[in-house]
């Protein structure tokens, strides 16, 4: 009978050991260095490990093996608890986790769809600006009375040149400002939120607001301010617009999974998808708020159009490098 017993325990262990082993160095890994030492396979395994780990305790004492073994697996069970479920980083370095990698590769994963949101936003401000120029009573169907505020197809050139580079008070541009910005503002959250939706009533926000931008540039454009006008935007618009683009590739993305979900459900791929685009609307928040920023001081000390396009400028070259670049490490190559 001793025999059987020293066989059995001997059996059960050669069986299962390795997966031990593997567990206990993986442990001794994150313990020294961090879970981010380990390869995307390596954080996949540690879970499995864990419930076999535990499925072996759980038999060896039903089984009553050796009382050394059994202690054994429970410290090892106990040390996986803890890394997988009470283990925390610390925030400051979550945070610099996603500003150095998480946001840039969750915007790089999405960038077939960022193009498409791009694409459109622009070739509906093409259309927008053709509607109007072709018939200037587009502009009352497209731009509400609010928003343009004067700046309508029968505003004098000294009245817009003035909107673009004279002093300004809180009856004026400001107030455009501000309205412009809370517009697309939403228009970002929305383009995101309502992506479900197999992504069709975000193309229809990205569409819409572009055909909004196209309206003003035919109200300036005659006048030989559409430079101007450009400008006046681009001081901020170069990190507003980047933002409502990723929104709306955010929303896109999650519509393409769910109208194209593969081999998985349709709730398992749009879960998958959501995940990825929500990290991106944590990002489209922040070029959010340093557009705000650039349009509530840059845009009202800076006044010439060399200075707003060198804003313009450098601002977008910062962002396509951001997103570009950071977060390549050995593991997020993306």
């Amino acid at each position: 009978m001793a025999d059987k017993l020293a066989f059995s325990a001997a059996r059960f262990r050669a069986e299962r050991e390795g997966d031990w082993v593997e567990l206990e160095a993986l442990l001794d890994r994150v313990e020294k260095k961090g879970p981010k030492r380990l390869s995307e396979a390596e954080l996949i395994a540690l879970p499995r490990l864990y419930r076999a780990t535990l499925s072996s305790l759980s038999i060896a004492r039903e089984t009553s093996l050796d009382a050394s073994l059994v202690a054994y697996l429970e410290g090892l069970s106990t040390r996986a608890y803890f890394i997988l479920y009470a283990w925390r980083e610390a925030w400051g370095r979550k945070l610099a986790g996603f500003f150095a990698a998480g946001w840039p590769r969750a915007v790089r994963g999405m960038a077939g769809e960022i193009v498409l949101a791009f694409a459109l936003f622009v070739a509906a401000g093409i259309a927008g600006y053709a509607l109007v120029t072709s018939d200037p009573a587009w502009f009352a169907g497209i731009v509400d009375d609010g928003m343009a505020n004067g700046r309508d197809m029968q505003a004098t050139p000294q009245f817009l040149r003035e909107s673009l580079y004279g002093a300004q008070d809180v009856s004026g541009l400001e107030v455009f400002a501000t309205q412009l910005f809370t517009h697309n503002s939403q228009v970002s959250i929305l383009a995101f939120a309502l992506g479900f939706a197999f992504g069709v009533p975000t193309m229809l926000l990205i569409a819409a607001n572009g055909a909004l931008g196209g309206a003003f540039f035919a109200v300036y454009v005659p006048h030989g301010l559409g430079w101007g006008l450009l400008g006046w935007l681009s001081i901020h618009g170069t990190t507003e617009i980047f933002a409502i683009v990723i929104a709306g590739g955010a929303g896109l993305h999650i519509g393409r999974a769910v109208a194209f979900p593969g081999e998985r459900s349709r709730l398992a791929a749009g879960a998958e998808a959501g995940r990825r685009a929500a990290l991106a609307m944590i990002g489209v928040v922040v070029m959010l708020l340093v557009a705000g920023l650039l349009e509530g001081f840059a845009r009202q000390i800076v006044r010439t159009d060399a200075g707003r396009y060198a804003i313009a400028a450098t601002m977008l070259a910062l962002w396509l490098a951001y997103f570009t670049l950071a977060g390549r490490g050995r593991h997020g190559t993306r």
